[in-house]
């Protein structure tokens, strides 16, 4: 594929999500733009409970002179933000305020954390009169120091559609927690959802979550299963996901998140080559 010479400087700029390693191999292409970016490092239980300002104090000597957005993505293994368990609560609760002590120590103003609706929920909670409403107060109730944490430090949380058939969901429980809470959109999950369970294609997605999207995880896939491929190699429609974000009246974070992050490039070059992107 030839790259334009030049790309017009206003299309968006395309980020990544990377750990330290392969921020690393990538950090010219970074900072060259000072392009958004995600830190992926502390989703880890082990890296979160161990020497963390040590990985912490790693990443920042690899952003010395970076001005761009950064982010984290917050942990996610093992629960979910709408668990009704007050033991589980507690843990959801220690380590998402963890990562927000990593988020402070770097300076980071964006957080994603993954959304608590279910593909089970999409059929079943108008089953049950009150449902959705029992789901987002367990949510406000586990968030609510995370929220006042956050708030403090300047760090949007941002909500990603993982099981999500319904792409209003996450934009209705941001709302109802309130700022600083976001949405996020995985183009791939969204994918899935669309072939794999009939949700609406992933450009719909974007509309809907309209003024309320602040991030995005662009990824490629082929409708069956969370490929994490480079745009390109899946059955993403691009140009309909980059009109739809075009549509928007802000910029939000277009974070490639691949699997081989080593060749990152690869996918960046892909969308540059179509015309969308930087």
């Amino acid at each position: 594929m030839t790259l334009p010479a030049n790309p017009s400087p206003d299309l968006p700029l395309l980020g990544a999500a990377l750990n330290r390693r392969s921020l690393a191999l990538h950090r010219d292409w970074i900072l060259e733009a000072h392009r958004d970016l995600e830190i992926q490092d502390f989703i880890d239980a082990a890296i979160l409970d161990g020497d963390s300002d040590a990985v912490a104090d790693e990443i920042a000597g690899l952003l010395d002179g970076y001005r761009g957005r950064l982010g984290l993505h917050g942990p996610f293994w093992g629960f979910r933000i709408s668990t009704e368990d007050p033991l589980v609560r507690a843990v959801v609760q220690k380590r998402f305020l963890q990562a927000l002590v990593i988020a402070e120590r770097l300076g980071a103003t964006q957080m994603v954390i993954h959304s608590p609706f279910t593909t089970w929920d999409f059929n079943n909670l108008d089953a049950f009169p009150g449902a959705e409403a029992k789901l987002v107060e367990r949510v406000c109730e586990c968030l609510a120091p995370v929220i006042v944490r956050a708030r403090d430090i300047g760090c949007e949380l941002v909500i990603e559609n993982i099981e999500d058939k319904d792409p209003d969901a996450r934009v209705r429980l941001a709302h109802a927690l309130g700022e600083p809470v976001r949405v996020s959109i995985d183009t791939g999950h969204a994918h899935y959802a669309h072939v794999s369970t009939g949700a609406p294609p992933v450009d719909v997605y974007v509309h809907k979550a309209g003024a309320a999207l602040s991030h995005i995880h662009l990824q490629d896939m082929d409708g069956y299963a969370d490929r994490h491929w480079h745009p390109g190699e899946g059955t993403v429609n691009w140009p309909a996901v980059f009109r739809a974000i075009a549509s928007l009246p802000h910029s939000p974070r277009l974070i490639l998140e691949v699997k081989d992050q080593p060749n990152l490039r690869k996918g960046a070059d892909h969308l540059i080559g179509l015309g969308l992107a930087r």
